[in-house]
């Protein structure tokens, strides 16, 4: 039976995660940072919560992480905790540089120490490229990073010390470059999830506007249970390697509006309003990732569109406020 340890288990990526490699027959272990609010940390994780292996502990911390990576003895680590919310990146950017960036080495650093043998996922992020675009309209793994927010630096150096220790130690590390992920399990403070949530709300006649920033601004949007097979996926490649993870396929926070508000039988215009807050200080126009590496390499496909993802944020946010009200 293999071993994995997932840092940020009770996330969304990391409770998809979990969930698939329990199916492949794995013991799965993962890292949860305390909070003083403990009855929220793993609602993501309830239904597997018997089944999984957890350990409090800070990416911050690197005796944490020693102590965790020597109990579990794992395969594999994939390295999913963060400050992810780019947005927030700009309040905190000494707090996510920290934990995004020098966290991703303290994982590394600790498998170094303990067994450089360790299979190493990184979770790396398309906000690496900021607002460097390839001639074509993509963006793919040549193509030149130049992040334009705190997180996205952060994940540059997690994504350049991870091909460090790779070539140095001769260590398994690989890269998922991955683009934006949605799912029901979305916090809500993002925006895919705030869009529909605060939509279904208006439905119901109990919220009256939608408040956002960048109407224009464009990214690749998939579902977080395909991304997560193919984080697994990369890992059993006969050797360490970076892949970009996208659709293909861009859409505008308009066009998330739009599908959204007709899939209730709303007029957007009505209720949205835009409010500067949401701005980012320098702002990333488009995204749009090319997934052809992965495919071809690795036989990595999707199973979500687009309008799949939303339809199912929406019957979920559905349920969950008619069992509220």
């Amino acid at each position: 039976m293999k071993k994995a340890l997932i840092t940020g288990i009770n996330g969304q990526d990391g409770s998809y995660l979990a969930e698939f490699l329990l199916e492949k027959g794995y013991e799965v272990w993962g890292t949860v940072k305390r909070n003083s609010v403990s009855e929220n940390q793993s609602s993501r994780i309830n239904h597997i919560f018997e089944n999984v292996n957890l350990e409090y502990c800070d990416i911050n911390d690197l005796s944490s992480i020693i102590r965790v990576v020597e109990k579990s003895n794992p395969d594999e680590i994939y390295n999913l905790a963060a400050q992810s919310h780019v947005r927030i990146s700009f309040d905190q950017p000494i707090y996510t540089s920290n934990t995004t960036g020098i966290g991703a080495l303290n994982v590394i650093e600790a498998a170094k120490l303990i067994n450089s043998d360790i299979k190493i996922y990184q979770a790396s992020s398309s906000e690496m490229f900021g607002n460097n675009i390839d001639d074509d309209g993509y963006q793919r793994e040549t193509t030149p990073m130049c992040p334009v927010s705190p997180y996205g630096c952060a994940k540059v150096f997690a994504y350049n010390i991870s091909r460090n220790y790779r070539n140095s130690y001769n260590m398994f590390i690989s890269n998922g470059i991955l683009f934006n992920h949605e799912s029901p399990r979305r916090g809500s403070n993002f925006v895919t999830a705030k869009v529909v949530k605060e939509a279904i709300k208006i439905k119901k006649g109990i919220s009256s506007e939608l408040k956002l920033g960048n109407l224009e601004a464009s990214r690749d949007w998939g579902h977080a249970k395909d991304y997560c097979k193919a984080m697994w996926m990369i890992l059993q490649h006969d050797k360490p390697d970076d892949f970009v993870c996208a659709t293909g396929k861009s859409h505008t926070v308009k066009d998330l509006v739009e599908y959204t508000f007709s899939k209730l039988d709303l007029d957007w215009k009505k209720y949205v309003k835009i409010d500067e807050k949401f701005f980012r200080p320098e702002e990333l126009d488009d995204l749009k990732g090319d997934p052809s590496k992965i495919k071809n390499e690795l036989g990595w496909e999707q199973e979500y569109s687009f309008e799949d993802m939303i339809d199912e944020m929406i019957e979920y946010w559905d349920n969950k406020i008619n069992k509220e009200v």
